[in-house]
């Protein structure tokens, strides 16, 4: 009930208004923005999308119906955008590894792990290689990929899914990584 209240005010131009919605759902946001881009981008990062999702809840506050599901979805699309504007690429050497598709997390592994790493990936047959390169080294999404390869979303998640597979196999079977 609070929320209509607060969004009202911010319709007639109630910038306190503004700031106690900030108050009380800045960590939100930020939550929304860190689970969507993992460790991809620094905190002040995070923040500056957080302040252009609130920027554009003032701007746009009058199509705004339900304040916590628009901030949630606007942080996520945020957040995607500017991924899509910082493209990290992972050397096939790097010291950090994704621990799984939707959670980003840093790994320090040693030189025999990580050149096991690197030789389990380049075991992968074209155009497998070339897609889990795209994907996960160089950032490229799904669809992206899609376009370029002429294949389809679900073929290429499916290879994907198979090269992770093909990997985790070849590590286990080379005594790497033990099978969890």
């Amino acid at each position: 009930m609070l929320d209509v209240l607060l969004l009202g005010a911010i319709r007639r131009g109630s910038e306190n208004a503004l700031g106690q919605l900030i108050d009380k759902y800045s960590a939100y946001v930020c939550v929304v923005i860190r689970n969507t881009v993992g460790t991809s981008l620094t905190q002040e990062d995070i923040e500056e999308i957080a302040s252009d999702v609130f920027f554009s809840l003032w701007e746009k506050a009058d199509g705004v119906q339900k304040v916590k599901q628009w901030l949630a979805a606007t942080a996520r699309n945020k957040a995607k955008n500017k991924l899509r504007g910082v493209r990290e690429v992972l050397p096939l050497d790097s010291e950090y590894i994704s621990a799984n598709e939707h959670e980003l997390e840093d790994t320090y592994i040693s030189d025999y792990e990580r050149n096991a790493m690197k030789k389990a990936v380049l075991l992968l047959e074209s155009p497998d290689l070339e897609i889990f390169t795209q994907h996960y080294y160089e950032s490229r999404t799904v669809s992206e990929i899609a376009v370029e390869t002429g294949m389809t979303e679900t073929a290429i998640k499916q290879r994907l899914f198979r090269g992770r597979r093909k990997l985790k196999n070849y590590l286990i079977a080379q005594e790497v990584f033990c099978n969890v």
